[in-house]
């Protein structure tokens, strides 16, 4: 893979969800050895540290349930700011989380700098989630459950998370590990036009013709691709470090698959990683798959990779 001039940006963010310790996540990667990890690989690294929220925002929404709508808009404000502005200077913007509401920032803020580049912003989201609730639909007021359905455009947001100004095209999102929907989001999915790939899927006709598929479409497009990779993606018995687990997630050998497809396809040009919380790993084994992960999106072989010991 050629070189990259990546950016670490920490986003320290756990008010999408009521279960805390992802605050911990950016430092819980930091401690895995990201930084040397990429640095091995002959990309250069810079680590800007972690953001600090906006704390002049107050918006409001008439769902009850929802829960830190200030805090999440405030994170949300600052990380769109900082993702748009390292891939104006050029960098490869690795956002560490955090829980996933920080892509209701990392997603726009990049897709922004592709509208001006003239090119369209593509998203593959790993994730057991669709995360595709509105404000109106949550249920729980999690709101790192809403990042996708603010992202492609669907309404409601307006007024309350930071403006949109590119959203991403239905068609241009590719779902895949999706196993826990709530029944709204699924009624919403099956009205558009996001590609879903559940676990059967997975299972019944593996993973890579629909992910070489995807690669193709991006390709053709001149797209910009932003990988979304949540811990939860993969099943839990091999990353249990995080607080929103689904049984039946990706395979390590899966993990690595899409990672080195995508790498191949050097058609990435962001990365969000994501649901991290130290505070449940077991030695630290869930940040250093996901720092391996992350080593295989940036051109980490399966020959190359170095022995673990837990």
């Amino acid at each position: 893979m050629t070189p990259q001039d990546c950016r670490l940006i920490g986003a320290p963010v756990q008010t999408g969800t009521n279960i805390g310790g992802c605050l911990m996540g950016p430092d819980g990667f930091r401690t895995a050895g990201i930084v040397e990890t990429l640095q091995e690989l002959g990309h250069k690294v810079t680590d800007i540290g972690n953001l600090e929220r906006r704390t002049d925002v107050n918006p409001s929404h008439p769902n009850p349930v929802i829960h830190d709508l200030a805090y999440t808009v405030g994170w949300a404000h600052v990380i769109q700011d900082a993702g748009y502005a390292q891939m104006q200077d050029g960098g490869f913007p690795i956002f560490l989380g955090g829980d996933h509401s920080l892509a209701i920032g990392s997603l726009p803020g990049v897709a922004r700098y592709a509208q001006e580049q003239g090119r369209p912003q593509f998203v593959l989201w790993l994730d057991a989630h669709p995360d595709y609730h509105t404000l109106d639909s949550t249920e729980s007021g999690n709101l790192h459950g809403t990042p996708m359905a603010y992202v492609v455009g669907r309404p409601g947001f307006d007024g309350v998370y930071p403006d949109n100004p590119a959203p991403v095209p239905q068609e241009n999102v590719c779902m895949m590990g999706i196993r826990s929907v709530d029944a709204a989001e699924r009624e919403a999915l099956g009205e558009g036009d996001i590609a879903v790939y559940d676990m059967r899927a997975l299972d019944e006709h593996g993973i890579v013709k629909p992910l070489r598929a995807f690669l193709e479409k991006v390709q053709a497009a001149n797209g910009m691709l932003h990988v979304s990779l949540d811990v939860d993606f993969l099943e839990p018995t091999i990353a249990p470090a995080v607080g929103t687990t689904v049984p039946g997630g990706a395979t390590f050998r899966e993990a690595h698959l899409v990672m080195e497809m995508v790498c191949d396809s050097g058609l990435a040009t962001s990365l969000d990683i994501v649901e991290l919380n130290p505070f449940l790993d077991d030695r630290g084994r869930t940040a250093n798959l996901m720092v391996d992960l992350c080593a295989s999106l940036l051109g980490r072989k399966v020959l190359d990779r170095p022995t673990q010991s837990y």
